[in-house]
């Protein structure tokens, strides 16, 4: 294990619960050899902006309207983060589509969680509430949390983690997304971000293996 510390850079289109919990996690030394280096928004105003600035941790808009097509966006986007030197990349909740550019700059570098135990309720549509509309009205008992290995296919990446969460009778979506955030995301994507820092996630055939735990 090196020792310098590997640069994240967490990427968000909203509110940041997710950045928070990983700059949480930091504070707390749970993000092992990772510092959250930048902060990058799909749009201004965003609340993450000032969760990012009250923790002194450096930030970028990049509007996707401003770039003529998702290759010219998707283009800035890598090379800003290769201009930070940076080492892992974790989409908290950004919904910009971008292209092969940015896999090809970040292979197997790049981390997303999502709210429902893949190969569950996953893939193009569900995100967000859908999520759990979803799952409530399939009847499942148990739903949770992926953290997964982002490749071009949406959400068929390698997973790294995964928690189950409890589905009880009663519940809307709204509020098993706020259980599943609370019991799994918020808990695992720290956890997969500090065993990517510490070198210990090895990826192969589209398998990821932990070595060490």
């Amino acid at each position: 294990m090196s020792n310098s510390k590997k640069r994240i850079a967490v990427l968000v289109s909203g509110g940041g619960t997710n950045l928070q919990a990983l700059i949480d996690a930091e504070k707390n030394g749970e993000l092992g050899n990772g510092e959250i280096s930048l902060v990058i928004a799909s749009k201004e105003g965003v609340y993450a902006l000032e969760r990012a600035a009250n923790n002194g941790i450096e930030s970028l808009v990049l509007p996707r309207k401003e770039y003529e097509s998702i290759s010219a966006y998707s283009k800035a986007l890598a090379d800003s983060m290769k201009a930070k030197n940076i080492d892992l990349v974790v989409l908290a909740g950004f919904l910009t589509i971008f292209d092969e550019q940015v896999y090809q700059a970040f292979p197997n570098r790049i981390l997303n969680v999502h709210p429902a135990l893949i190969p569950s309720f996953c893939g193009k549509g569900f995100y967000g509430l859908h999520v759990h509309e979803a799952a409530l009205a399939k009847g499942v008992k148990v739903s949770g949390a992926t953290v997964h290995i982002v490749i071009p296919e949406c959400d068929a990446g390698p997973i790294v983690l995964q928690k189950a969460v409890e589905v009880k009778q009663g519940d809307t979506p709204e509020v098993l997304q706020k259980r599943i955030m609370e019991e799994a995301e918020w808990k695992i994507l720290p956890q997969a971000v500090r065993l990517f820092c510490n070198d210990q996630l090895k990826v192969e055939n589209n398998r990821v293996y932990i070595k060490g735990e």
